[in-house]
């Protein structure tokens, strides 16, 4: 059985930063991909950002680039996503999810891509 479980979200003021933590357990052998997305209230999901789950290149939506940063802890299966000068904007609930296959560029921030779900945390920052 696999398991992807997020943490880390929380309340913080615009400018601030937090670390949301994946991690995973169960059958993770032969996975290629963990991505991040996020929706907020109204709004579809959309991408955040993803990194190969050997951990060596990552990819990140324009609107979060040069402030999040993807990180993998392969000895935990937890893969960190820093989120700096975080602004109200980004207020969402955080999914992590996986994909056991070899995703094409174009597919990478498609949520029908990844297979496996975690149950969301809430990242709410305030103006």
């Amino acid at each position: 059985q696999v398991q992807l479980v997020e943490s880390g979200g929380g309340l913080v003021q615009a400018g601030g930063s937090l670390r949301l933590s994946c991690a995973a357990s169960g059958r993770t052998f032969g996975w290629r991909h963990l991505g991040w997305f996020r929706q907020a209230p109204r709004l579809e999901r959309e991408f955040v950002g993803t990194i190969r789950w050997s951990g060596d290149s990552t990819y990140y939506a324009d609107s979060v680039k040069g402030r999040f940063t993807l990180s993998r802890d392969s000895a935990n299966n937890t893969v960190y996503l820093q989120m700096n000068s975080l602004k109200p904007e980004d207020t969402a609930v955080y999914y992590c999810a996986a994909s056991n296959r070899p995703l094409p560029s174009a597919t990478l921030t498609s949520s029908s891509s990844y297979n496996y779900w975690g149950q969301g945390t809430r990242v709410t920052v305030s103006s």
